[in-house]
């Protein structure tokens, strides 16, 4: 295996591998955590059933599963406005308030069922001590969780490459105008590409990525401002979530129910939606002519 091989597995699954990830974290820690439960058990003498501790940590981390693809996605939306950091704190202190009651009601729920199924009754304790002891430990985890996040996107722009537009009037040697090149940033070295090697542009969260071959390099940008930059090169929006070079494109292919689908050199294909396809075939005519 060589050098890249582990830099092209990571940005091939990268999809995928932090749904890989949070069960194999989450379901180590729980098995660590109902170790600590059971030996402190043991040493303060107290007598619980041999399956108490597997159902309080199981619970919890359980309910911690289900929570996360919801903060993921609330601090997707909330890199999106660009807060300023002490009102992206301010708006993530809040949210560990509604995850820790979403956790605790969560496993109280799931703790009383265990214990009907066993014949026996669950008591949380003392609801407001209970309350702020679980809010001290969850307020922890979802700044855990947060931090882990923005591990992740750092580690994936590294490998990747981050590129910036040189906008025109930028006083550098490699200036240029807007959407014409892209300096890219990656694993330390820098270098150029041009509006023209880009095949085909995509929606990523809070990021676009260009494709260039097999290769992908996220911008900070929207969908519609590359749009209206990219028209005058050969660019055509064709789904909301891709924008085409026109260049690139070796055939269109549109079955009995309207759907269309781009083949590029190279063979990527595109999905081209019908709100699209009619102008889409309308410019590649006019350019023909």
């Amino acid at each position: 295996m060589t050098d890249a091989a582990p830099q092209h597995f990571i940005l091939r699954h990268r999809q995928h591998l932090p749904w890989l990830f949070w069960p194999l974290f989450l379901g180590l820690s729980c098995a660590a955590n109902i170790r600590v439960v059971q030996l402190d058990l043991a040493r303060s003498g107290l007598a619980v059933a041999a399956w108490e501790p597997v159902v309080w940590e199981t619970s919890s981390a359980l309910l911690i599963l289900l929570l996360v693809p919801l903060i993921v996605q609330f601090e997707r939306r909330c890199a999106g406005l660009n807060l300023h950091w002490a009102t992206a704190a301010a708006v993530h202190s809040m949210a560990a308030v509604v995850f820790c009651l979403l956790h605790v009601l969560g496993m109280v729920t799931l703790r009383h069922l265990a214990y009907g199924l066993a014949e026996r009754s669950y008591d949380f304790g003392h609801w407001p001590s209970e309350l702020f002891y679980e809010f001290l430990k969850d307020f922890r985890s979802y700044w855990l969780i947060i931090a882990l996040i923005y591990l992740y996107r750092f580690l994936i722009l590294r490998l990747q490459g981050e590129a910036r537009n040189i906008a025109e009037g930028e006083q550098t040697a490699t200036s240029a105008p807007a959407a014409e090149r892209f300096l890219v940033k990656k694993l330390g070295r820098e270098f150029l590409i041009r509006a023209e090697q880009i095949d085909w542009i995509e929606a990523a969260g809070n990021y676009v990525s260009l494709h260039l071959g097999d290769t992908h390099y996220l911008l900070r940008d929207t969908m519609s401002n590359l749009d209206s930059q990219l028209q005058a090169r050969g660019f055509m929006r064709v789904h909301r979530s891709g924008i085409l070079n026109l260049e690139r494109l070796e055939s269109l292919q549109v079955d009995e129910a309207g759907d269309a689908k781009a083949r590029l050199h190279g063979g990527a294909e595109i999905t081209v939606s019908r709100r699209h396809l009619a102008a889409l075939r309308a410019r590649l005519a006019a350019g023909s002519s």
